[in-house]
Parts: C-alpha cells; sequence; structure tokens
C-alpha cells in the first residue's frame, strides 16, 4: 500500500498493510521549532529551512525529507493565517526564543511592550497575542466579546469566521501538489471549535458562567456560529474535499487532567448540538472527508456523545489524564473511533526520564494495545514541545518504525 492508501483503509475501519504513522501532520501533533531544529542537527541536516508557520504554539512545519525519515503517512495542507491572522505565504529569516535561526512569516512583526513582553498587534494596534520576555508561547488577549451581556450587544460585536478567495486559492495549489506530486495522506486543519471559541471570545471565566446562567445568549452565539462554519466549509471543501482525507476539528478541548470541564448533561445541551450540527454537514455532503476531532484532557464519559455527534478520528487520547487508560478506551471504542494519538505519553512519561530504553518500551506497550485490528494512526500525545530531546524522538519513533517492520503483511 502506499501512504494514502494505508490511512484511507484505516479510516474506513479496514486492515492496513502495516501501522499508519503522524509525523507532525496536524497542530496538535506537531513538534516545536527548537526541538525540530534540534533533531535536524542531531541527524545531520541543516536547519535553514525551518518553517515557524504556528505562532501561538511556535511549531514548525515538517519538511518532507523529515516525514519520510519518520515513516509519516500523512502530511498538512498549511493555512494561510494559522494563527492570529498572519499570513504565511512569504517568509524571512529570524531567531527563535531559544535563539535559533529559523524562517518565521514575513509579516510576523511582534512589538515590544514596556514590561519587556511580546505582543501581536493587528493594524489598529490592537494587541491580540502576548508572549512573555522569558516564555515561548503566544497566549490570546483579545477576549472581545467579554462585556457582553444582552443578545443585542452581542450583535454589535459578535464576529462571524468567513474564508476569503486568498485562502481558498492558497489551500488548493498546496492540496493539488500534495495530492499529485506525493502519496502520502492530507489532512486540513478546520478550525471549527465551538467550546474553545467561547472561551477565546469570551473569556474563560465568562463563559463558564454563560453557560450556566446566560444560556439564551450562549445559544444564539453558537447558532449563528454554527451557520457560520457550515458555510465556510462547504466553501474550504468544495475546493479541496476531492483531495482531503481528513478534515481536522480543533482544538475544542472538553477536558482537565482531571475531569470534564462541563457535566455530560451541560455537553449535551450546550455543546453537542453544534458540534454535531458541523460534523454531519461534513459527513452527508463531503463522505469521502473524515471528521477528526483534536479533544484534549479526562473525556472518556464524553467519547460515546463525539461518537454519535459525527467524529470518526479522535486526537490526541491523552493517557496521563484521568480514566483515559488505553486498554480501556480500545476495549470500548476502537470499533467505532480511529485512535490517532496516545503512542507515547509525553506529560506522564517521556518528559520524566532520560532512559532511552525505558521509552522505547513505553512506546512498544501502548503499541500493543492499540495497533491490533488496526482504526490506529500512530502518534504521541499531542505536540513535542522543545525541551524533548532528539534521542526521544528518535528513539520514540524508532520503537513505531520497528513495529511497522515486524507487523508488515507481504
Amino acid at each position: 500500500m502506499t501512504s494514502r492508501e494505508r490511512i484511507q483503509a484505516v479510516l474506513n475501519h479496514q486492515t492496513p498493510d502495516t501501522l499508519p504513522i503522524d509525523f507532525g501532520s496536524h497542530r496538535s501533533s506537531g513538534m516545536g521549532a527548537t526541538a525540530y531544529n534540534r533533531l535536524k542537527k542531531h541527524l545531520g541536516y541543516s536547519t535553514e529551512t525551518t518553517k515557524l508557520y504556528d505562532l501561538m504554539q511556535q511549531l514548525a512545519y515538517p519538511e518532507p525529507f523529515m516525514v519520510d525519515r519518520f515513516g509519516g503517512d500523512i502530511v498538512q495542507i498549511m493555512q494561510l493565517k494559522p494563527a492570529y491572522g498572519v499570513k504565511c505565504d512569504r517568509w524571512k529569516c529570524q531567531e527563535l526564543p531559544s535563539g535559533d535561526m529559523a524562517l518565521l512569516p514575513y509579516d510576523f512583526n511582534p512589538v515590544v511592550n514596556a514590561q519587556g513582553d511580546y505582543e501581536i498587534r493587528d493594524e489598529k494596534g490592537l494587541c491580540l497575542a502576548k508572549r512573555p520576555q522569558t516564555g515561548i508561547y503566544y497566549d490570546n488577549m483579545n477576549y472581545f466579546l467579554e462585556d457582553v451581556e444582552t443578545i443585542e450587544e452581542l450583535k454589535e460585536k459578535m464576529e462571524l469566521p468567513v474564508i476569503t478567495d486568498e485562502e481558498l486559492d492558497f489551500i488548493e495549489v498546496q492540496a493539488k501538489e500534495l495530492y499529485y506530486n506525493t502519496d502520502k495522506a492530507l489532512l486540513y486543519h478546520v478550525d471549527g471549535a465551538v467550546y474553545e471559541k467561547g472561551q477565546q471570545q469570551f473569556g474563560f471565566e465568562n463563559f463558564y458562567y454563560n453557560l450556566a446562567a446566560e444560556k439564551e445568549l450562549v445559544h444564539y452565539w453558537a447558532d449563528k456560529l454554527t451557520d457560520a462554519y457550515c458555510v465556510m466549509l462547504d466553501r474550504i471543501l468544495g475546493r479541496i474535499g476531492k483531495y482531503l482525507d481528513i478534515a481536522m476539528f480543533g482544538g475544542d478541548d472538553l477536558g482537565t487532567q482531571q475531569s470534564t470541564q462541563m457535566s455530560v448533561e451541560m455537553y449535551r445541551e450546550m455543546i453537542k448540538p453544534y458540534q454535531q450540527r458541523v460534523y454531519q454537514f461534513v459527513r452527508k455532503s463531503y463522505p469521502n472527508v473524515k471528521v477528526g476531532l483534536h479533544c484534549c484532557g479526562a473525556i472518556k464519559d464524553l467519547i460515546p456523545d463525539l461518537i454519535d455527534a459525527g467524529v470518526q478520528v479522535l486526537n490526541p487520547i491523552q493517557i496521563s489524564a484521568r480514566g483515559m487508560d488505553p486498554e480501556e478506551l480500545k476495549a470500548r471504542f476502537g470499533k467505532d473511533l480511529v485512535f490517532m494519538g496516545g503512542g507515547a505519553d509525553m506529560q506522564g512519561f517521556v518528559n520524566h526520564t532520560e532512559d532511552l530504553q525505558a521509552i522505547y518500551d513505553h512506546v512498544r506497550k501502548l503499541l500493543d494495545i492499540f495497533a491490533p485490528e488496526g482504526n490506529y494512526i500512530f502518534s504521541q500525545v499531542h505536540n513535542i514541545l522543545d525541551n524533548v530531546s532528539p534521542e526521544k524522538v528518535v528513539t520514540i519513533y524508532r520503537a513505531a518504525l520497528d513495529y511497522r517492520k515486524e507487523h508488515k503483511e507481504g
């Protein structure tokens, strides 16, 4: 099988010829740019061509030779504006917070404020995001609905998501190039968050309050947002749907380390109807495109509802969270979902040991749980952060590649 055929087999709940592998195919299975550069140096590659495309998480865009080196079967179609409205169509050489050089978006020009922090501002000077002077990541600072108390105020301030012809042209060119010039499966991060979008626009505390006390306001906001998402998705998939394998929604993180962020009952009343409308729009209008969802945390109690809503591929399978036991998850949901993740516990295990053999054994044990009978795409749990050594990254993927060789048919 080609990489594309292997992924498509898994997505259609068929048995692939061997283990499918994801190496950074979306913004929750990627690698920090500094960690990526260290990995390239470790392997003897130049770092001059590294592109930092996700400003919020400081992620590198995986290059084709790196995807091939680590057995990747799926690649991402890059968004024109992955974060904070900054285009990724032109690049310039610039220093990372770590001191390494990389290619950064040409229009990325953070401003240093009086405290020495770095701010991303829009054309009006409004601060959209900020990175502390000694930090790495950018945090959202633009909670533009935080003072909204009535539907009338919401109507005045709400900003609905749209996609421009320029963005459509950008992704269509990529989709065609990747489809015809590689044998990889294709993934596109379509945004489409409901719960997390509320946190980003109202602010966390305000949105939690509104979910409980201002339900009519939230329903009005979510209804309009969902309508806009469906229009946007129709435009996107109308252009690239025939090339695409996974439409990845995210993030919509519904869990904490210990539990879900809300009760199952509240999820069913306030969030699920809108997620379901969006996911089912994709499934009914573009049935060849599979619905993926990035959803972190202890979400076991919500997984049956996510399946019912239309999720077909689930990421990142945060096995360090309470109740996210790999064996139970595989037994209960392995027939209904394709798990994409869960292959290395970066939070609870990998970051707490320097024993490479222990990491190798850890990955192999998880593969023995998730991989049998298919419905699994190997990836670590969430992004590989900058504090992860290249030796650990190589070990994680060596374990996956060894498993692939040992279980390859024919």
